[in-house]
């Protein structure tokens, strides 16, 4: 009776415990405001609506509570461009939820892309996070621009094979927004960087490899990125970060993006295990054995807006 009697009383506890862990998650991530995901170069949103740019992301966000959109934008554009196109998707939001602001995700070049529209309409911006941006430039993009210079015939065929590439990706994923990949090349390398950095200087850190501030205009600002490069033996994206790597020299890099580049705003944090595909859980979630989850960190983030009423 007595060991019955006590299990009866484990089995109550262990459901307790249980129901309190469930009830602790129930709206960890539940925003005041939706959250939008942004794909960087060469992204989606959803391939055929059954493969994620953002692998498992979105799911994850929503698990805690969050409303979750994510934007379809021109797979390679002008950073300015693809913001006009992000306020467009925004706007129309705006009238089916009834929410007045969002919080804004972006990866690599969707970094740039949230902070344009942060800067031209705060009003519509609650945060910015960028995630693996090359804020102050991407080295491969002043390689390309260096070794294939206007007017040649390599500069012609990688702007027509990116354009069709990014038109293709398009079309899976039913977006039919214009492509411009030399549009795309000038505004990632350091120079069009620049341009866009003195435009848009909104969070920008306040030395080479620092932090900015937090809040500008009603806007929190807040950066992380990685700086792994080959992180898995079974994902075929790997040897494509290793290559990207070789233009960092010493520098720490995820393969396309250099460590400070990716700082803006508030660093959360500059040097995750992850490469540059990592960092939006591709391929198929591979990454190394003993990295934190993308998506534990982002819904970490989102709690974090939450917490700040966000």
């Amino acid at each position: 009776m007595n060991r019955t009697f006590a299990g009866r009383v484990l089995a109550v506890l262990f459901f307790c415990f249980c129901s309190f862990g469930a009830a602790a998650q129930t709206g960890y991530t539940q925003t005041k405001n939706p959250i939008v995901l942004v794909h960087g170069l060469l992204g989606f949103d959803s391939v055929l609506g059954v493969y994620d740019y953002w692998y498992g992301i979105g799911g994850e966000l929503k698990s805690g509570g969050a409303k979750v959109y994510t934007a379809s934008v021109s797979a390679s554009n002008y950073s300015e461009v693809r913001g006009e196109q992000l306020i467009r998707d925004l706007d129309n939001l705006r009238a089916v939820t009834g929410k007045q602001k969002f919080n804004l995700i972006g990866h690599s070049h969707g970094g740039p892309t949230i902070r344009y529209v942060a800067s031209v309409r705060p009003d519509l911006v609650a945060s910015v996070t960028v995630l693996g941006s090359p804020n102050t430039g991407a080295p491969m993009a002043d390689l390309l621009s260096t070794t294939l210079p206007p007017g040649s015939a390599g500069r012609t065929f990688l702007a027509g094979f990116v354009n069709a590439l990014s038109a293709f990706l398009g079309g899976l994923s039913g977006n039919t927004d214009p492509q411009n990949a030399l549009g795309a090349l000038a505004s990632l390398s350091t120079s069009g960087s620049n341009s866009f950095n003195s435009r848009h200087p909104q969070g920008k850190p306040t030395s080479s490899c620092g932090s900015g501030a937090n809040l500008v205009n009603g806007v929190r600002y807040y950066s992380l990125s990685g700086t792994s490069v080959l992180t898995n033996i079974f994902d075929v994206s790997d040897p494509l970060m290793g290559a990207g790597s070789l233009v960092f020299g010493f520098e720490q890099n995820d393969g396309l993006v250099g460590r400070c580049s990716s700082h803006w705003g508030t660093v959360l944090r500059d040097d995750y295990s992850w490469n540059h595909l990592d960092e939006v859980n591709q391929f198929l979630g591979l990454r190394g054995l003993f990295s934190s989850s993308p998506s534990s960190v982002l819904r970490a983030q989102a709690n974090r807006l939450k917490t700040l009423g966000l």
